[in-house]
């Protein structure tokens, strides 16, 4: 138990070294299609978790959140770019939305089965 207590610090570490180094090569190397560093950031949130799981390590059911919501990001900005649609999404604001909806029923949720 208390090596798995060791393990997090080292997980979240390693997850956030990541973020960086995917968020500096996106802004780098600017030929990288749109939605390549939300893929990446995504795939970074879900791989912690995941090792966290894994590993007998509660997950954050918030970064699981955020890293599905960064991978649908980047695919749909990835898809709008590749198939050139005539006008943009507004993905930045629909998943924003979805966050806070998502957040707002978690939150209700948990005062409803306190009652």
């Amino acid at each position: 138990m208390e090596n798995t207590r060791k393990l997090n610090p080292g997980f979240e570490t390693i997850a956030w070294g990541a973020f960086f180094l995917v968020w500096a090569t996106t802004e780098v190397f600017k030929f990288l299609p749109d939605g390549t560093g939300a893929i990446g950031i995504g795939l970074i949130l879900l791989g912690l978790n995941a090792a966290r799981y894994f590993n007998g390590i509660a997950i954050s059911g918030f970064t699981t959140t955020l890293g599905i919501l960064a991978l649908i990001w980047g695919i749909l900005e990835l898809a709008q770019a590749s198939l050139g649609l005539p006008y943009e999404l507004p993905v930045f604001e629909i998943l924003l939305t979805l966050l806070g909806v998502i957040l707002l029923a978690s939150g209700l949720k948990a005062i409803l089965n306190n009652q």
